[in-house]
């Protein structure tokens, strides 16, 4: 038996998953393959908006190799709606959202029918043998439009395009604050839309067992609990008789934290032909189906004194939900509500969400979900009030922002913050960045006209994050809850099971709950084995998104470990006739107090009960235990990001010609997993400033709808990152922890595009639309000047 004296909490260990991930030993759900399998193709509409007059499936049956194939009206029966779990308000519109199109289509890339046969590229050819005949209806695109009382509907059933009107107002009333400002600024902000582009596309695979009613749903998902739930509900199979399992997923970026339709259609046709069958998205159909992130109009007014106190702040948003709710659509927008004055202190807050329906794909949780989207609008606001006030923007973000010895603290919006030092990160982020010496060499190119001209953003943040707990969730009209479980399994050989209910797709929780586990137990690290993504193996949980695995799901490991080793003590203090308070337990090791020779490892603890021969009278032969944890608190990392780029007026073009971030994301069990969620973070908040953008033609066609046209950064287009961090432990968690897979993204995009702004301001820009493109950007210096 093995005793351990180094802690593992706090070090660089390579991650335990990636030996298989590179040796290509995965299982992706498109690797599997069973017995009889077969395949699904689906029929997507062409048109953004039309009603189905006419569907002939029967051609596509002649084909050699085609087993079946149905039309919605077909599987209609066995099929109800969609879900949403996240109805905002008491009065939204809540239409139908059937997996399969019926009689109405209502985005480019809904399903209106589906060809199963022996391989996916008979089913996939078979598709154009399908006849169907539609009638055009309007498209609605424009979100202000889709408000008017003549617009054409989404759901002509419904009677309107708004879906929900959700308010906030919390402080002073702002029509007030508004007449004592010495200072208003208003200022308009698009929030594009964004497709997720995971590394591996969505797949599902269904086993039935015809003879007990049984399935088995592998399913490329970030939420195998969720799913399995919502599985039951649409389909009507008896949740019981259904097992979900996330096999090895390559990302999500929260397009997998949903319940989609082909889920949904492949178990129904499992059902139907009691044969196994699977679906997997070529990467264009993703683009139609897969739901996509952000679209919003931020409308913000800002009001302050003229020393730059903030004094209040009014958001108004439209944010565009799709043609259908999916399954937290609604709420995106309200998770952002509460991060809007961010880590700012002012007098009253004025927010309003309308939600929208459009005939585009719906909308859902894109990393960050809603905070992004907060962060971006109120750190441009923050640097157009600097430049209005003629204040340098980290001196007017200091004398705003609360300071170190005033948390806790309750934001205006209602949060309360346990800890943080905006103090600390900033002027660490400042000394790495060389913040004055690059203003000096900003202003001499100024002085001199020059035309490739040097901009510098800053970005600070904080969000909320580990979703949770359940009673506010209860209290914004969510579902589900925001708990998470967990379970150690002790073994008679003294090796360690971890079940735990988070479902990782990247982010490293076999190898930081190992750590966790290992230092608890005092066991080594390669003798922590971590079971997840199997609602059969792991049969409680509320999976993975927000940032809340290691907050919440890290914390049920810490508890369910130190659980153990309690009922170890009491076997330990029985063994060695002592009393359980005479006992002393360091690197898994129990030792009488004074007489260190009398010992026990945890490992022949778990020999000693599961063997039985000699345990404390009453006691149960096991010292296994488990541990759901609702946390009291979100938790709030923080931060500052500092970005410097050269802005070429002749041409458009912007080079990142350096990038510091200093985040505080509380203690950190394995700094170089932080290091990668910084960096990847970092990626996809500069793709949404600099690249990336769903675009719509006027008929509703995604027009880009494939890797050529939608402008994913490769390595080559980011920049070297300087990272570092500071540490406010968290006071929600046992461990300290605060969530670090969203910051990057939600602290990077407006750093990147205050520092293009900030380049072209002595020009005359004053904005520039997302994404900034060389063109946007020659575009809005050609305007300037005119």
């Amino acid at each position: 038996m093995t005793e351990t004296t180094e802690r593992e909490v706090g070090r660089s260990r390579p991650r335990k998953e990636d030996a298989r991930l590179i040796t290509g030993q995965t299982n992706w759900t498109d690797n599997i393959q069973v017995a009889g399998l077969l395949h699904l193709a689906i029929l997507r509409s062409p048109m953004a908006h039309a009603r189905i007059e006419r569907i002939d499936v029967s051609p596509a049956l002649e084909r050699p190799g085609v087993v079946a194939a149905f039309s919605g009206s077909d599987l209609a029966e066995g099929l109800g709606s969609l879900p949403c779990a996240w109805p905002v308000t008491e009065d939204i519109v809540l239409p139908d959202h059937p997996p399969i199109a019926v009689d109405e289509v209502r985005h480019a890339g809904d399903p209106v029918a589906v060809v199963v046969a022996r391989d996916r590229y008979t089913a996939a050819d078979a598709l154009e043998a399908i006849e169907v005949d539609y009638e055009p209806l309007p498209p609605v695109l424009d979100l202000e439009a889709a408000l008017r009382p003549d617009a054409p509907l989404v759901h002509a059933d419904k009677g309107t395009n708004r879906c929900y009107v959700w308010p906030l107002k919390t402080g002073e009333d702002f029509e007030a604050v508004r007449q004592r400002a010495d200072v208003t600024l208003k200022r308009r902000y698009h929030q594009q839309r964004l497709i997720p582009n995971a590394m591996e596309p969505r797949a599902v695979v269904v086993t039935p067992l015809a003879a007990s009613g049984e399935y088995t749903v592998y399913s490329a998902t970030q939420v195998p609990h969720i799913l399995r739930v919502m599985l039951s509900v649409v389909t009507g199979v008896p949740e019981h008789k259904l097992r979900v399992i996330a096999p090895d997923v390559g990302g999500g970026f929260g397009s997998k934290l949903q319940v989609y339709g082909e889920e949904a259609i492949a178990l129904a046709v499992a059902r139907r032909l009691g044969r196994p069958v699977k679906w997997t998205e070529s990467r264009s159909e993703g683009y139609l189906a897969t739901h996509h992130g952000r679209g919003m109009i931020q409308d913000i007014e800002i009001a302050a004194d003229r020393d730059g106190r903030l004094l209040g702040l009014k958001v108004d948003l439209l944010a565009d939900m799709g043609a259908y709710l999916m399954l937290v659509t609604p709420g995106i927008p309200i998770l952002g509500a509460f991060m809007y004055p961010a880590i700012y202190k002012m007098d009253s807050y004025d927010f309003t969400c309308t939600g929208v329906f459009t005939t585009r794909t719906p909308t859902d949780a894109y990393r960050g979900a809603g905070r992004p989207e907060a962060t971006f609008a109120i750190e441009r606001t923050m640097d157009e009030l600097a430049a209005e006030l003629g204040l340098d923007p980290v001196e007017l973000r200091r004398r705003n922002w609360i300071k170190h010895e005033e948390f806790p603290h309750t934001s205006i919006a209602g949060l309360t913050y346990d800890s943080g030092n905006y103090e600390a990160a900033t002027a660490k982020a400042l000394e790495l960045f060389d913040y004055d010496k690059l203003r000096a060499e900003q202003a001499d190119r100024n002085e001199h006209g020059d035309t490739v001209r040097l901009g510098i953003g800053v970005s600070t943040y904080t969000e909320m994050c580990g979703l949770a707990p359940s009673r506010v969730l209860r209290d914004l009209r969510y579902a589900a809850g925001g708990w998470e479980a967990a379970s150690i399994r002790m073994l008679p050989t003294g090796k360690v099971e971890v079940v735990t209910g988070t479902s990782p797709h990247g982010q490293g929780h076999v190898t930081c709950w190992s750590q966790i586990a290992a230092d608890v137990l005092g066991v080594p690290f390669e003798d922590v084995e971590v079971v997840h993504g199997d609602t059969k193996a792991a049969p409680q949980g509320m999976d993975t998104y927000g940032s809340r695995s290691l907050t919440v799901g890290g914390a049920a490991v810490h508890h369910a470990a130190q659980k153990v080793v309690d009922k170890a003590r009491k076997v330990a203090a029985h063994l060695l006739e002592a009393s359980e308070n005479d006992l002393e337990f360091t690197g898994g090791v129990f030792s009488v107090k004074g007489s260190p020779e009398a010992r026990k490892t945890i490992q022949e603890i778990a020999f000693e009960t599961f063997s039985s021969h000699d345990l404390p009278d009453g006691m149960e032969p096991t010292i296994n235990a488990e541990h759901l944890v609702d946390p009291d608190n979100f938790s709030y990392p923080h931060g500052t990001h500092l970005c410097a780029v050269e802005v070429d007026t002749e041409t458009g073009h912007t080079r990142i010609r350096s990038y510091v971030c200093v985040d505080d994301v509380g203690h950190v069990i394995n700094p170089m997993i932080v290091e990668g969620q910084v960096h990847g973070g970092l990626a996809q908040g500069i793709a949404q400033a600099l690249y990336e953008e769903a675009v719509y033609d006027e008929e509703g066609n995604l027009v880009t709808g494939t890797l050529a046209d939608y402008m994913v950064p490769a390595a080559p287009d980011l920049p070297e990152f300087v990272t570092d961090r500071t540490e406010t432990p968290a006071t929600s968690n046992p461990l300290g922890v605060k969530g670090v897979g969203e910051a990057g993204t939600i602290a990077s995009t407006p750093a990147v595009v205050n520092a293009i702004v900030d380049a072209l301001r002595p020009l005359g820009v004053k904005d520039v639309r997302m994404p900034c493109t060389p063109e946007r950007v020659w575009q809005a210096v050609k305007e300037a000047s005119a």
